[in-house]
C-alpha cells in the first residue's frame, strides 16, 4: 500500500539534481525540493487516489519552482500601441549614446564623487549641470530621483514652515496617486489656495501676497486641461506681482520639454526655457518624458537657491544614482549638438509624419500577408499633452476573439502590446523600435493563432 514513506528523500533527490544545482544553486534547489515535497504530501493527503509523483516529475516541478523563482518580473516589450510614452511600459526609450553611457558607469568605477583635476573628493552634483547650464542658460542646476522628490526637496529647503500661495486650478493629481496638496503637507510648507478652480486673477495672488509668503508655485497641468469659463494670468505676470513682493517663484513643469511640441502636429508644451525667460527662479521638471531619457527630477535655476537645495539633508535622500547622472548628462548632449529629433526615440517617433508610418504598415502588411491599413490616432501619453494626438496609420487585424489575440501577443517573447478599435487589433509603427523583431514574433503568433 503506497504512503508518504514512500516518496524519496531530500538527500536522494539532492544526488540526482546535480543539473539543477549547477544553473540554480545549492540552496535554492534545496528549497524548491523541499517545497515540491511538502507540495506532494499534501496533495496525497487530500486526494490519496492520486498517487505519489516518481522521482522525475519531483525533479520537473521544482525545476519549475526554481524557474518562477529566478525570472524577472522585469521584461523589455514591443510597443506597438501607438502611445509614444506609455507610464506602464517604462515611458521613454533611451538612445544608444544614453545606454551606452549608463553602462560604461555601471561597469567600471567612475568619477562620482572625485575630482580628477585636484585628486580629491568632489561632488555628485556637478555631473550635468554644466550642460544644463549651457543648454537652458540657467545659472545652476541638480538632478534627484524623479521630479516628485525634486518638488519635495524645493518646498523643504525653502518653504518649510512657510506659506506657499498656489491656485486651486493647479492642484493636481498625477500617477500613482501623487498630489501636489498633499507633498506640500510633507515637505512642511504651509498651502494657501487661492482663485477657483476655473478661475484665478493678478489680484488674487496680489491679495495672498500681503501676508509674508515663501514663494509662489505653480503647477502646469500636464496631464489634463480646463476649458470653458476659465481664466488665468500668464506667468510672466505672476512673476512680476511676486517679485514685486521679493517672493522667489517656483514652476513645476513636469513633462519638461525642450523642444516646441507644435512643430510636430501636437499642441505647443511650455518650454524650460520660455519658463526662465519669464523670470521663474527655479524650474523643475522629468528626466523620463518629454525630455526623453532616463527617471530623474531636475531643478535648475538661481545659484544661491540651488545651492541651499543643495545642502538640505533632503538631498541626500533623493540624490540620483551613477547610471541616472551618467544617462541625463548623454541625453541632454543630443539636445546641446542639436541632434535630439535624430538619436532620442521619442522625438524620433513624434517627427515621424504620417506618410512614413504608413508605408512602414504596408510594408508589415506586404510581410504577414494579412491585416489592413487605415489611418488612426498616435498620443503623446506619460501625463504629457492631455488629449492630444497625430494622425498615424496602423495595421489593423480582423481575428476571432481579439482578447485572446491580446493574450497571445502579451505570452509572445518578446511580448507585444497592442490595442483594440471596432472588434479589430490595432498595431502602430510610430512606436515599435524594431521592424524586423516585431515582425518575426507577429509570425509565431499568427501561425499558432490559426
Amino acid at each position: 500500500m503506497t504512503n508518504l514513506r514512500d516518496l524519496p528523500s531530500v538527500e536522494k533527490l539532492l544526488g540526482a539534481a546535480d543539473h539543477l544545482i549547477r544553473e540554480f544553486g545549492r540552496p535554492l534547489t534545496l528549497d524548491a525540493i523541499r517545497t515540491t515535497l511538502d507540495e506532494a504530501r499534501a496533495r496525497f493527503t487530500t486526494q490519496p487516489e492520486a498517487g505519489l509523483p516518481s522521482m522525475s516529475d519531483i525533479l520537473a516541478q521544482a525545476r519549475s519552482h526554481l524557474t518562477a523563482w529566478t525570472s524577472p518580473t522585469l521584461l523589455p516589450v514591443i510597443n506597438a500601441t501607438g502611445v509614444i510614452l506609455h507610464t506602464n511600459l517604462g515611458r521613454a526609450p533611451l538612445s544608444n549614446a544614453t545606454i551606452q553611457a549608463m553602462n560604461a558607469v555601471a561597469a567600471h568605477y567612475s568619477t562620482l564623487e572625485y575630482d580628477l583635476e585636484k585628486g580629491q573628493r568632489g561632488s555628485r552634483f556637478a555631473h550635468a549641470e554644466t550642460v544644463l547650464q549651457k543648454l537652458t542658460g540657467a545659472e545652476a542646476a541638480v538632478i534627484v530621483n524623479n521630479n516628485a522628490s525634486a518638488v519635495l526637496l524645493v518646498l523643504s529647503a525653502l518653504a518649510n514652515k512657510k506659506r506657499v500661495v498656489i491656485s486651486r486650478s493647479q492642484l493636481v493629481e498625477i500617477g500613482g496617486g501623487f498630489r501636489v496638496p498633499e507633498v506640500m503637507k510633507q515637505s512642511g510648507a504651509k498651502l494657501v489656495e487661492i482663485g477657483t478652480t476655473n478661475k484665478v486673477r493678478l489680484s488674487d495672488y496680489q491679495s495672498a501676497l500681503e501676508e509674508s509668503t515663501a514663494l509662489v508655485m505653480r503647477a502646469h497641468r500636464s496631464n489634463f486641461k480646463i476649458v470653458g469659463f476659465t481664466e488665468e494670468p500668464e506667468l510672466k505676470e505672476i512673476v512680476d506681482v511676486a517679485h514685486k513682493a521679493n517672493v522667489i517663484v517656483v514652476d513645476d513643469l513636469g513633462s519638461g520639454a525642450l523642444l516646441d511640441t507644435a512643430q510636430y502636429g501636437f499642441v505647443h508644451e511650455p518650454t524650460v526655457q520660455e519658463s526662465l525667460a519669464a523670470g521663474v527662479d527655479l524650474v523643475c521638471f522629468s528626466g523620463d518624458k518629454l525630455l526623453g531619457g532616463p527617471q530623474a527630477g531636475i531643478i535648475l535655476g538661481r545659484r544661491d537657491l540651488i545651492d541651499r537645495i543643495k545642502k538640505h539633508p533632503l538631498a541626500r535622500a533623493v540624490r540620483a544614482d551613477k547610471t541616472c547622472l551618467a544617462g541625463i548628462t548623454a541625453t541632454l548632449l543630443h539636445y546641446l549638438r542639436n541632434e535630439a529629433e535624430r538619436e532620442i526615440p521619442i522625438w524620433r517617433m513624434m517627427s515621424l509624419t504620417p506618410e512614413q508610418v504608413k508605408i512602414r504598415a504596408e510594408a508589415w502588411r506586404e510581410v504577414l500577408g494579412v491585416g489592413d491599413v487605415i489611418k488612426s490616432e498616435s498620443t503623446a501619453g506619460g501625463g504629457s499633452l492631455p488629449d492630444e494626438s497625430v494622425s498615424t496609420f496602423v495595421l489593423a487585424l480582423t481575428v476571432k476573439s481579439p482578447d485572446k489575440f491580446l493574450k497571445k501577443l502579451r505570452e509572445a517573447n518578446p511580448p507585444v502590446i497592442a490595442r483594440t478599435e471596432s472588434d479589430r487589433v490595432l498595431l502602430d509603427p510610430r512606436t515599435v523600435l524594431d521592424d524586423e523583431l516585431f515582425l518575426a514574433v507577429l509570425k509565431k503568433v499568427l501561425h499558432a493563432y490559426r
